[in-house]
């Protein structure tokens, strides 16, 4: 008569390969998935910094005035100082009213090899085309002013 071998209650060996190539693929995809999402971070970073210099031309350009840009022609330059280096440039268009301008500041980097820029748009008064400084009065011209 044979006897009856009764199975142990351990794991063999391709149940756990199964096991371990199903654990190393869960930590390989939380892995890639905390990888993408520090890279996309620091795009974002990189974005708000150029936001940042976009607001800073523009307050600069509203303190001293779209006409002094102009002539100065100081329309593009490099940051330096902040990470990866920053370029920026400043078009202007004049728009045939009132000394209306459209401004355009680009700031572009580089993320790697692949070049990134940001482009912001907006209108800006230039001082005015007919500026009347001499006003009379009635008083000035020696008649008496009616009420």
């Amino acid at each position: 008569m044979r006897s009856r071998r009764t199975k142990s209650g351990g794991f063999n060996l391709v149940e756990a390969l199964a096991a371990t190539m199903i654990l190393s693929s869960a930590v390989l995809t939380l892995g890639a998935i905390g990888t993408n999402a520090l890279s996309s971070t620091r795009l974002h970073r990189h974005y708000e910094v150029a936001a940042a210099l976009i607001d800073r031309q523009l307050s600069l350009i509203d303190y001293m005035g779209i006409d002094q840009l102009i002539q100065t022609g100081q329309t593009e330059g490099i940051v330096e100082e902040l990470e990866p280096g920053y370029q920026w440039s400043i078009t202007t268009e004049y728009q045939g009213v009132d000394n209306l301008y459209l401004v355009g500041i680009t700031v572009g980097w580089l993320e790697g090899k692949r070049p990134y820029r940001v482009t912001a748009q907006t209108m800006l008064n230039g001082t005015g085309t007919v500026t009347d400084t001499s006003t009379t009065t009635s008083t000035e011209t020696g008649e008496q002013p009616s009420l």
